[in-house]
């Protein structure tokens, strides 16, 4: 199975926040591969330079590719999935996930359940 971890439930699965215990049995599966989007550390990037978030985006890749996470970049088939996505959610991070999980496709975990207007792909923890 291939998941792909929004931006809050990678944060929760580094810190090892307690809303992550739902999927935590899903994310360590064998038979998982757990991708984390570019955009994540984007999002991640601009919340620190604004004062959102207390973060260090050099550290959290780390601790991305110590967990086995894979990175998955943004492609040009991506933004065409974006393009035609309805506007039921005003978020730029989170509309570009989900175009991502939609367009791979791959299971997408989160903890926005507004999210799950978009595919039956969106899973909310």
């Amino acid at each position: 199975m291939r998941l792909l971890l929004d931006t809050n439930v990678l944060l929760w699965s580094l810190t090892g926040h307690p809303r992550i215990e739902p999927v935590r049995q899903l994310i360590l599966g064998q038979e998982t591969e757990i991708f984390v989007s570019t955009v994540s550390l984007w999002e991640i990037a601009t919340k620190a330079s604004i004062g959102k978030l207390a973060a260090d985006v050099p550290e959290i890749r780390a601790a991305i590719a110590a967990s086995g996470f894979l990175e998955l970049p943004v492609l040009g088939e991506h933004t065409e999935t974006l393009a035609r996505l309805p506007l039921h959610h005003r978020d730029p991070f989170d509309r570009m996930i989900v175009a991502q999980a939609i367009t791979e496709p791959m299971r997408l975990l989160t903890g926005d359940s507004q999210l799950a207007v978009y595919s039956d792909l969106v899973q909310t923890v």
